[in-house]
């Protein structure tokens, strides 16, 4: 029956639930702040338009060495900044949790008993008086009538907040796979050119060596000795450098797998590494929906555009309702007897009249972090299409600038052979020689350089581009 004062709670619940209003503003998403297509420098090299974005193409696909998967693989299950970033979403998730259970009452059990006197001054029989009382029942705890969508804005907010996180550990994964595969290639052009410069050290000293010979017996000046010691110790500040540089590497390349690195492959061709796989720009369009940096921004700018209703409604009267029904009896035998039923129902209404300007105050700060918000976002989709382009702009020039070094390489090479053949001709001087063997291991320092620019470019534009989220 309608008299029946729960059924008159929980009809009056749910339609303050269904009728509830909401003052949260309409959010339209901003224009991107960035040109329709890319620049034309950044047009995709010949050859490589295949026909899945970045975003389709696994991490395990993209990276084919055995080796960096495994290190990826590890990284990803042992890396404390991405456990800190897991822990990130655990914790807004429970935040959702807590504030969505405002939506709805909370229903309580108790049972409760008691023991008093009262003096005979006091009591009307002027005797003392001692009284039980003992009660069991539920009882409905101080629950908000969500009139003006305060309760809902807020828990829009914080799924919002929730819907962030989650986004912005996707987007920590993705950049870790991309560092740990950059560390790598890093730590193997670092070997590179240090067997390089090693092989350099030896072939030098040997020289040094035929140079005292030759200046020991006359052969030779004292200019041509001090050429061939400079070009040693040059040698030997290289090795030491790239020693210190594939260490550093190395120890980097620890920190992002978070344990111990086995056996990597030293002084390997970076060349001969398959570890790009060609992927198609797109547009900048696409990086809306590809790249979670992005998404997390747009779910902040969502709960700040929420958290301004949550404050309008603050200003408009709070209606909330407590009640509680059971039995209670001054007999603990009689809690269920007959006529026993009792009931309590307590509406309360608290309208703001001076608050000394304090929901103003809440009201323009919502406002004012909500157009931080929007500037947040535009500024994530900026940077997103700066990186995006600039890797774009490297492709189309790095592969012929590899070329080129690499040519660069051979003819210092040819250089050098030529020089050596007029010095010992006697046609040419030791200078000569000495200078085309400098040239050639700056040219070979070079080419390796660039082979590994080439391929940290390949790793940066499938991050930017939204790869590296997905393992196949």
């Amino acid at each position: 029956m309608m008299n029946n004062p729960v059924r008159l709670l929980l009809a009056t619940a749910a339609a303050a639930m269904i009728a509830g209003c909401s003052l949260t503003p309409q959010l339209a998403r901003p224009d991107a702040p960035v040109a329709p297509e890319f620049p034309p420098h950044a047009e995709p090299a010949p050859g490589l338009t295949p026909a899945r974005p970045a975003v389709d193409i696994g991490w395990r696909e993209f990276f084919p060495d055995a080796r960096l998967q495994a290190l990826i693989a590890s990284a990803l299950e042992n890396n404390r900044d991405l456990r800190t970033a897991a822990l990130r979403i655990e914790e807004a998730r429970a935040q959702y949790n807590v504030q969505s259970a405002d939506l709805l009452p909370n229903v309580n059990a108790g049972v409760s008993g008691g023991r008093s006197r009262t003096p005979g001054g006091l009591s009307a029989t002027g005797r003392p008086l001692i009284a039980n009382v003992y009660q069991v029942g539920l009882s409905l705890a101080s629950f908000e009538l969500d009139f003006f969508g305060r309760v809902r804005s807020l828990n829009e907010a914080a799924l919002a907040a929730y819907l962030a996180t989650e986004e912005a550990q996707r987007a920590a994964q993705i950049s870790l796979v991309a560092e740990t595969a950059k560390a790598y290639l890093s730590e193997l052009g670092a070997g590179e050119q240090l067997v390089l410069a090693q092989r350099t050290l030896e072939g030098r000293e040997q020289g040094y060596k035929l140079a005292k010979q030759r200046f020991d017996v006359g052969a030779s000046s004292a200019l041509d000795l001090r050429l061939n010691e400079t070009l040693v110790q040059s040698a030997r500040v290289s090795v030491l450098q790239l020693q210190r540089q594939r260490a550093q590497a190395r120890n980097a390349l620890t920190l992002l797998v978070g344990t111990p690195l086995g056996d990597l492959p030293v002084g390997a061709d970076l060349s001969s590494q398959n570890v790009v796989t060609a992927i198609p720009a797109g547009l900048p369009s696409d990086l809306l929906t590809n790249r979670p940096d992005i998404r997390a921004a747009e779910s902040r700018l969502v709960a700040a555009n929420a958290n301004i209703g949550a404050a309008r409604a603050a200003f408009f009267p709070r209606i909330s309702l407590t009640a509680a029904l059971g039995t209670a009896s001054t007999a603990l035998s009689g809690l269920f007897d007959a006529g026993s039923m009792s009931w309590s129902f307590t509406p309360q209404l608290a309208l703001p009249i001076f608050d000394a300007g304090r929901n103003r105050g809440n009201l323009d700060l919502a406002v004012v972090r909500r157009d931080l918000a929007v500037t947040d976002y535009e500024r994530t989709i900026q940077t997103a299409f700066r990186e995006a382009a600039d890797a774009l702009v490297a492709r189309g020039t790095l592969d012929e600038q590899a070329e080129a070094q690499r040519l660069v390489r051979e003819a210092q090479a040819d250089r050098l052979n030529l020089a050596d053949q007029r010095f010992r001709a006697g046609v040419a001087s030791t200078l000569d020689v000495l200078d085309a063997q400098r040239e050639l291991f700056t040219a070979e320092q070079s080419l390796v350089q660039t082979r590994l620019l080439r391929l940290t470019n390949s790793v940066d534009l499938y991050r930017t581009l939204g790869g590296g989220l997905h393992e196949n």
